[in-house]
């Protein structure tokens, strides 16, 4: 398949997404807190480290989104990383579940911010700015807390499809490495208030 600019005019956006389809991400679940107190989440493939010093990740939040007021004005948000066998929970957070959380386990991070159990990472973060991303919101997010907490294969999506990585055989963890703590991972940064 090859792309051009009069390609994309006549057929839509399906060959590019056909194209970024190709690219294999992670897949996670970013939440917050609504303004009537109740928790929001929503599945996403978008997460992305920005900056190591200082810690910046960033995530892409659709305009269309029915939750796109909510995250738009989160001042915190939190991101939990799906493990393989957590498909079942992507996709309750990808459709337009009135109430995602009703009769879900969930616990509360830093901050308040609803983070899910059996994850393989937790991240919560101060959101630090947005920038117009066409038809979506790019958010960044600056880690207040994390923690590594499993060590299954990941979820991803790739060719539209969700699938379970598998790790090398052997290995339980990426490259070797030891798994970290939270004490470890990131200094835990929680303002007085």
């Amino acid at each position: 398949m090859t792309i051009s600019q009069a390609s994309l005019a006549s057929s839509g956006f399906d060959p590019l997404r056909a194209i970024f389809g190709q690219y294999a991400t992670g897949v996670g679940v970013v939440t917050a807190i609504s303004p009537d107190g109740s928790p929001a989440g929503m599945t996403i493939n978008s997460l992305t480290s920005v900056s190591l010093d200082p810690p910046l990740v960033l995530w892409c939040l659709q305009r269309s989104s029915a939750r796109f007021s909510v995250f738009a004005g989160a001042g915190y948000f939190g991101v939990s990383i799906l493990a393989a066998h957590q498909e079942r929970l992507a996709r309750r957070f990808a459709a337009r579940h009135p109430a995602p959380f009703r009769g879900l386990a969930w616990s509360g991070g830093a901050h308040g911010v609803p983070l899910l159990p059996g994850t393989l990472g937790q991240l919560v973060c101060r959101a630090v700015r947005q920038a117009d991303g066409g038809d979506h919101l790019i958010i960044i997010g600056a880690p207040v807390d994390g923690e590594v907490t499993g060590d299954r294969p990941p979820l991803v999506f790739f060719g539209g499809r969700y699938h379970a990585a598998l790790p090398a055989a052997g290995r339980t963890s990426p490259a070797g490495l030891t798994r970290p703590t939270a004490a470890t991972m990131l200094p835990a940064r929680r303002s007085a208030g």
